[in-house]
């Protein structure tokens, strides 16, 4: 199992326009292919402005071809533009994550 963890931070003042954004637009059609996030949440302290979601995979390969399939989707083609045109976003932060060998979250016994 992977975990990809994505940071994103936006302009100030212009979060809940985002993710009203990419509630309308983006969420739904995201987890049709990703499946559901195991986090999305924004930053209450440290960095402001800043949105965090966590999807898991069963390795580096299912992610591939899980992300592959949604950037060819057109439905997420739109919503990139749309977010791409409205300028919300000033950064982005990706992370691959292994999970810990003693790390066993009830959601994930049947896996």
């Amino acid at each position: 199992m992977i975990c990809d963890m994505r940071i994103y931070t936006c302009r100030p003042g212009t979060m809940k326009d985002h993710l009203e954004l990419y509630e309308a637009h983006g969420y739904q059609v995201q987890k049709r292919h990703l499946g559901e996030p195991v986090l999305y949440g924004t930053t209450e302290s440290g960095p402001q402005n800043s949105y965090v979601h966590v999807w898991v995979y069963k390795d580096a390969a299912d992610r591939a071809q899980r992300r592959r399939a949604m950037e060819a989707d057109p439905e997420w083609v739109a919503y990139r533009k749309k977010s791409a045109a409205a300028g919300y976003l000033v950064s982005q932060e990706n992370r691959i994550l292994n999970k810990a060998p003693f790390f066993a979250p009830s959601w994930m016994q049947n896996d």
